[in-house]
C-alpha cells in the first residue's frame, strides 16, 4: 500500500475517449484526484460519481483534476459517463497494471471464498506528484466532500 508524501507512480492510461492520460500532464499545473472503483454503473460507484461530479466545479477552482479509475472499457466508460452526465474522465484499466501500482487490486473474502477485487481508494497527489493522501477502503457517500475539502487546504 502507498503512503503519504512519497511519489505517486506514473500511469498512462486510455481514457473513455480512448486518449491516453498521464500523470506527467498534470506535472505543475493541477493537483489529480485518482480514485479507483469497482464497476461502471453499480450502485456505489454510481453515488462516488455523481458526487464527484456535484463538485466539479468547485475542485475546478481548487486547481484539481478528478480521474476515476476501474478495470471496465473505454465503452462502458462512455456509457456510464452519458447515462449520468457524469464531468470527469474514467479511465480504462483493463490489464489492471494502474490498480495493481496504486495496491487497490487485493485478495478479500466473501461467503468463505477468496478472490482478487477492487478496493475503492482514493490518493491526492499535488502538483509535484507527492501524495498527500492514500486512503484506501473508503465509502462510498460523503466522500467527494471529505477530499473536496483536504484538496481545498493544498
Amino acid at each position: 500500500m502507498l503512503e503519504k508524501h512519497q511519489q505517486a507512480p506514473q500511469f498512462s492510461s486510455k481514457n473513455q475517449f480512448n486518449e491516453p492520460v498521464n500523470l506527467s500532464d498534470y506535472a505543475g499545473k493541477k493537483n489529480v484526484v485518482l480514485y479507483f472503483y469497482p464497476k461502471d454503473d453499480t450502485p456505489g460507484c454510481t453515488i462516488e460519481a455523481n458526487q464527484f461530479t456535484q463538485l466539479a466545479e468547485e475542485f475546478a477552482k481548487a486547481d484539481t483534476v478528478v480521474i476515476g479509475v476501474s478495470k471496465d472499457s473505454c465503452a462502458s466508460h462512455t456509457d456510464f459517463i452519458k447515462k449520468f452526465d457524469l464531468k470527469l474522465d474514467l479511465l480504462a484499466d483493463v490489464n489492471g497494471e494502474l490498480c495493481e501500482s496504486y495496491g487497490v487490486w487485493q485478495e478479500r473474502e466473501k461467503n468463505g471464498v477468496k478472490s482478487m477485487a477492487m478496493l475503492r481508494s482514493t490518493f491526492i497527489i499535488d502538483k509535484q506528484g507527492v501524495l498527500v493522501e492514500a486512503a484506501y477502503g473508503v465509502t462510498p457517500e460523503g466522500h467527494a466532500q471529505e477530499i473536496l475539502e483536504k484538496v481545498k487546504t493544498l
